[in-house]
């Protein structure tokens, strides 16, 4: 039973070849949740089958340019030649409906995103060792020696700030890694700040 009506933003970064995408997917597929993963916005042209406002929001550069200058994003990036970015006001619209939001980002984002909602839920996915990274980045046969070695070399960086995150889960197996962010996400919605926001004043009428 959750205490607190307001949902909980999730930042979920880590290396790449670390397995976040498969752990996400994860735990979207247990039925105990009110999870949304976040609609992000990009200036690129849509592909066949996508559709606006499910797979992207689909702006103009001039539109995206603009918000950035209204600071309307939470975080983003320009990627060869077009924007990507998580739009802060669909964000607080979700949280407000008690939706908890789940993002999945790299290591630079997620900083961006801790100095506008520093009150988030920041997890870090980390592997077991970076021999498990190299051998799983390896593995997925998309990536000539020159660029593995360039992944490693920025993992370590990555790593190096681990620091920066609420909680650092090791994706040792999926469903380890999956049942450690289940109970993340539980355990923030019994933080006694955001309990004594809601439902302490409401019900046990504290901070009155």
């Amino acid at each position: 039973m959750r205490l607190t009506d307001k949902g909980v933003l999730i930042v979920l970064s880590g290396p790449s070849g670390v397995g976040k995408g498969t752990v996400r997917a994860k735990v979207f597929e247990e039925s105990h949740h009110r999870l949304e993963y976040s609609v992000s916005m990009t200036t690129r042209k849509p592909r066949v089958g996508e559709e606006n406002g499910k797979d992207y929001f689909f702006v103009t550069h001039d539109e995206f340019k603009a918000r950035i200058k209204e600071g309307r994003f939470l975080e983003y990036a320009e990627f060869v030649g077009n924007f990507y970015g998580t739009p802060l006001d669909y964000v607080q619209e979700r949280l407000e409906a008690g939706m908890d939001v789940m993002l999945e980002i790299e290591v630079e984002g997620a900083l961006q995103v801790k100095k506008v909602m520093p009150d988030a839920c920041f997890i870090f996915v980390a592997p077991p060792s970076m021999e498990e990274l190299h051998h799983r980045i390896v593995n997925r046969g998309t990536e000539d020696p020159a660029r593995v070695e360039g992944r490693m070399k920025k993992a370590e960086v990555e790593i190096g700030l681990a620091h920066e995150y609420d909680y650092i889960v090791m994706n040792d197996t999926v469903d380890n890694a999956k049942n450690r962010i289940m109970a993340i996400i539980d355990a923030q919605h019994s933080r006694s700040e955001r309990v004594l926001e809601g439902y302490g004043k409401k019900v046990l009428g504290l901070g009155e």
